[in-house]
C-alpha cells in the first residue's frame, strides 16, 4: 500500500481520501447516532434552517437531514457493494468456467449470458419492484439489482480466457493433473486482479445509479433511506419551489463526489498499474 500511495497519480490518492471519507461518515459516524428514528415524521421543526444543532437543517416532515444523508449514503453504499460482490464473483468465475470448458458448455453458459445482456433491465426492475411494492429492504433490493450484474462481467471475461487457454503454462497446468476450477482459481485469475478491481468499482456505480433512478421513480423502498430515496421524497415534496436546497442538494452533491471519486480512484490505479508493467 505504501508504494502504490507513493508512485500512484494524484488523482488515485484524492479519490481514495474522498472515499475513505464517504465511509467513515457512513459507517462510522451513522454508529453515534442516538436520536429518533431517522425517518419519523415531526422529530424536529418543519423547515429549519442549517444550525448547529441541525447542520444540513431540516426538510418538511422534520426530520434531519444531516443524519438523513449519512444514513442515506451508507444503506446506498450497502447496496452497491451487495450488487457488485456477486455480480464481480459470480460474473468472473461464471465466465471463466465458460471460456475454460469450451465446446457445448461454452455455448450453453454464453446462451443464459446473452439472454440476461438483451434483456432491458430498467423495465424488469420497474417491473419487480413495483410489484412488491414499498415493502424492500436493503438485501431483497440489492438481490433484484443483482440479478442483472454479472452478465457483462461474465462476457468480458470469457473473452479473454478464450486467449488464454492456449498459453503454454496453461497447457502445463493441465498436463500435471490440475483440474478447471484449479486452473481458474491458480493460474488465471491472478492475472485478471485489475480487471476485476475495475469491473468492481464500476459494479458499485451501476448499483448505485441504478437504484436512485428507481428511487426518482417511486419504486424503491418507501422507508428505506437511500440518496436516491431522498432526492424523490425532496421532489415530492416540492423542496425546489420551498427553497429547501439542501435537502434535494445534499444527496446529489454526494452522489456526485462518489461517483466522481470512484472514478478517479480507479483510473488512478489503472495508470499506476500501467506505468509499474511499462517499467
Amino acid at each position: 500500500m505504501k508504494t502504490v500511495w507513493k508512485h500512484a497519480p494524484l488523482r488515485f490518492k484524492i479519490g481514495f481520501v474522498n472515499i475513505s471519507l464517504l465511509l467513515v461518515f457512513a459507517f462510522v459516524v451513522t454508529i453515534f447516532y442516538n436520536g429518533p428514528e431517522i425517518t419519523f415524521f415531526n422529530s424536529y421543526g418543519k423547515n429549519l434552517p442549517a444550525s448547529f444543532k441541525n447542520p444540513l437543517g431540516t426538510t418538511a416532515l422534520g426530520q434531519d437531514t444531516f443524519w438523513m444523508l449519512l444514513f442515506a449514503l451508507r444503506n446506498s453504499i450497502t447496496i452497491g457493494l451487495v450488487v457488485a460482490v456477486f455480480g464481480t464473483i459470480f460474473g468472473v468465475f461464471y465466465g471463466l468456467v465458460a471460456g475454460f470448458l469450451g465446446g457445448i458448455p461454452d455455448r450453453i453458459m454464453m446462451m443464459v449470458t446473452d439472454t440476461f445482456i438483451v434483456i432491458p433491465s430498467l423495465p424488469i426492475l420497474i417491473l419487480m419492484s413495483s410489484l412488491i411494492g414499498g415493502a424492500l429492504s436493503i438485501i431483497p433490493l440489492a438481490t433484484i439489482l443483482a440479478i442483472f450484474a454479472w452478465a457483462h462481467p461474465s462476457r468480458h471475461v470469457r473473452a479473454m480466457c478464450l486467449s488464454m487457454r492456449e498459453r503454454d503454462f496453461i497447457q502445463t497446468a493441465r498436463f500435471s493433473g490440475e483440474g478447471v476450477v484449479q486452473i481458474v482459481i491458480t493460474e488465471v485469475l491472478p492475472y485478471l486482479l485489475t480487471w476485476t478491481l475495475s469491473s468492481f468499482m464500476n459494479a458499485v456505480l451501476a448499483a448505485i445509479g441504478m437504484e436512485s433512478s428507481l428511487a426518482v421513480l417511486g419504486l424503491s423502498s418507501a422507508k428505506l433511506p437511500t440518496l436516491g430515496n431522498m432526492i424523490s421524497w425532496a421532489r415530492a415534496r416540492n423542496a425546489l419551489l420551498g427553497g429547501l436546497w439542501l435537502w434535494i442538494g445534499s444527496p446529489i452533491v454526494t452522489i456526485m463526489v462518489l461517483f466522481i471519486s470512484l472514478f478517479m480512484l480507479i483510473s488512478g490505479y489503472n495508470e499506476f498499474v500501467v506505468k509499474k508493467r511499462g517499467a
